[in-house]
This record gives C-alpha cells, structure tokens and sequence, in this order.
C-alpha cells in the first residue's frame, strides 16, 4: 500500500457535499455507530476485552500525559487566553510521535508519516492554542487508522471507548486546565461542552436501559457525583460544574434542553444525528478534515493555489450560518472567525459572570423527538 501525509481537500460547500456522500464519510459515521453500540449498558469500570495492541495504545497516552506534565505553563497572568507553553508541548508530540508510534504492535513503519498527523492534530491546533470538536475528530480517525492496519481489533471495540477514548478525554482535561486551551469556534458557547462532543454520545450510549437513572438526573449533584465515576455522560456534567458558577441551563441550554428527553435511547440516537448535522456537516469544522490514504478523498478539486494555504484560520471569514448569518456580535462571544474566546478556565479565574441563555431564530432545536 502507497501511504501518503494526509492533508486538507474541503474548501467549498459542493467539496463539503461531496464528503458527505462519500466512502470516507460512511466508513467514520459506521465506526461512531459501532463504538457507540459496543458501550452500550457498560460502565467504565467494567473488565474488558483488550488486545496487545490497546495495553500499547494506553501506554503511548500515559507518555503523552508525562510529556505534559514535563511541560509546565509559563507565566501568562496578563491573559486570559491559550498559554503558549501549549506551543512546546505540541512541538515535543511532534518530534517524538514517529518514536511513540514505533512501539504499536503490527504497525506498518511505512505508515507511520501518514497516521501520526491525524495523532498530533488530535492535542489541539498549535496557532491559535485552542481544541474543539474537529480535534476530537482526528483522534477518532486515528483509531481508524489503527484499527484499519492491526493495531486494534474488532474484539477491542468496547477496551477503544471504555479504556482509551476515555484515557484520551483525560488527558486533554489536562491539557486544557494546564494551558488554559480556547475553544475553537462558537459551540462551547451553545453546544453541548466548551469543547468535546463524543463523550456524550458515547455515554448515553452507556446510559440506555439504564432502569432507575434519567436524563433529568444531571441535575441532581449527588447522582452527578456517585455515577461520574461510572459515565462519561456524568463525568462530563462534573467536569462542567467544577468550573462553571450557576445552573445548567444558563452556560449550557443544550445540556439543560436534552435534560428534558425522556429516555436515554432518545438522548443516544439524537446524540448521532447531532454529529452528523453540527461536526460531520459543518464547513468551518470539515474544512480543516485531513485525508491520506487511509481516509481517503477523491471530490472536486480545489483550485490550484488555494489547497497550498496552510493558515490557522483558513476559511474562517463567513457569517456563521447557525447564528442567522449574524456573526457571534449578538450574543456576545468570539467565534471560530479568529476571534479569541476566553478559555473556561480562564473565565472562571476572572469570576466572569454568567451570561443570559441563549436564544433567537439561528439557535436550533436539537433532534432528539
């Protein structure tokens, strides 16, 4: 197999359309699906099934958190934005993710250029110092990858949620208190968290069937407490309310809305046909996609000169569509148009004021009827 590093192919809205049609496209909504099926009723404590390859899998993670931890922030104090000591930790991913992924069992070293882009572009974006979903993204494509050339096994399914997908959200909760990341673009303001999507669809997942527990409980603070320790769903709704002052329904109407669904299997099947319509079928998200050879694209071409841009904010100077073509101006935050939202921690550092919950024509119901 010819290995190739991946790179950016989506510029337009017809290059957008087309990848929503194509191989690629099914091939990562199909794994999402049978991620999602594999967790479903098992709570992250469970014993699983893993293979040589996720014991090496969860090891390389634990090496990225030390490399981390080796990383202190500098002193930024007069920001309230992305510390550039972010920058150093990036760059040490860079020069040591050939070295980390040379100890995966059954990995091509041929195809090691190719997959540890979609490995180094999962930490964040090293321009801007932010993260958000289309970083989720990449790590998700590559453990693809990774399963596409052996490293992982179909048997491995539930360890690849359970053991890593979490391990990965650990580590950039780290990330992002220690470096005080940006969320990228506007959907930390509306959407579901500052800066992650899979982990609730992932652990609604877990939460189908579930006899006694209901969408309603999250808010409810003790069962938030007792069973984060069990779901990704609760973990992420503890993680929020640790640093965000307030109910839910203020700094996160989305969360506080889906509250309201009566069932799990619901929350679950809307969670998907979230990410398809706000990750998977967003320009500003999809145009920062890479395809290799493993994730492949073969759509329209983007005119000659255009696909040699490599800016941070490529792209990012439109109206955004979700907000009426307005711009983020109504509502009073940044946007992913290159300007800079305070991070979380940052704002909860400054004793920032909750804001009113969002509303108006542009802000959508979420599919979960």
């Amino acid at each position: 197999m010819s290995y190739q590093v991946p790179r950016k192919a989506i510029l337009s809205k017809e290059q957008l359309e087309y990848f929503q049609q194509s191989k690629t496209h099914q091939d990562i909504v199909s794994y999402i699906e049978t991620l999602n099926t594999a967790v479903i009723g098992s709570k992250l404590t469970d014993e699983c099934s893993s293979s040589n390859g996720v014991v090496a899998v969860l090891e390389l993670l634990d090496k990225v958190e030390k490399i981390a931890k080796d990383t202190p922030p500098v002193d930024n104090a007069a920001s309230r934005f992305g510390n550039p000591a972010f920058r150093t930790f990036y760059d040490k991913i860079s020069e040591q993710s050939a070295d980390l992924h040379s100890s995966l069992p059954n990995l091509p070293a041929e195809s090691i250029p190719e997959i540890s882009v979609y490995f180094n572009e999962s930490w964040g974006n090293r321009t801007r110092i932010d993260y958000g979903s289309g970083m989720e993204l990449n790590f998700l494509c590559w453990l693809i990858c990774l399963e596409r050339l052996g490293v992982l096994q179909e048997s491995d399914h539930k360890a690849i949620v359970l053991k890593i997908f979490w391990r990965y959200i650990e580590i950039m909760r780290i990330l992002q208190s220690t470096y005080w990341l940006e969320p990228a673009g506007s959907h930390g303001v509306w959407g579901l968290d500052d800066y992650h999507f899979l982990p609730f669809l992932f652990g609604s997942a877990q939460l189908r069937g579930h006899k006694y527990i209901k969408p309603r409980a999250i808010h409810d603070s003790e069962v938030v407490e007792e069973y984060s320790k069990y779901y990704m769903y609760f973990a992420c709704i503890a993680f929020i309310n640790s640093i965000k002052t307030a109910s839910l329904r203020w700094h996160s109407p989305m969360l506080d809305d889906i509250s309201a669904v009566k069932t799990w299997d619901k929350v679950n099947s809307g969670m998907i046909k979230m990410y398809l319509a706000e990750v998977l079928g967003k320009l500003p998200v999809v145009q920062h996609f890479l395809f290799g050879s493993i994730l492949s694209y073969d759509g329209p071409e983007t005119p000659r000169g255009e696909d040699d841009q490599d800016d941070a904010h490529r792209g990012h100077a439109h109206a955004h569509p979700d907000l009426g073509g307005a711009g983020q101006k109504e509502v009073g935050w940044g946007d992913c148009c290159g300007i800079p939202v305070p991070s979380i921690f940052a704002a909860a550092q400054a004793g920032k004021e909750p804001g009113a919950k969002l509303a108006g024509p542009g802000i959508r119901p979420v599919p979960f009827d």
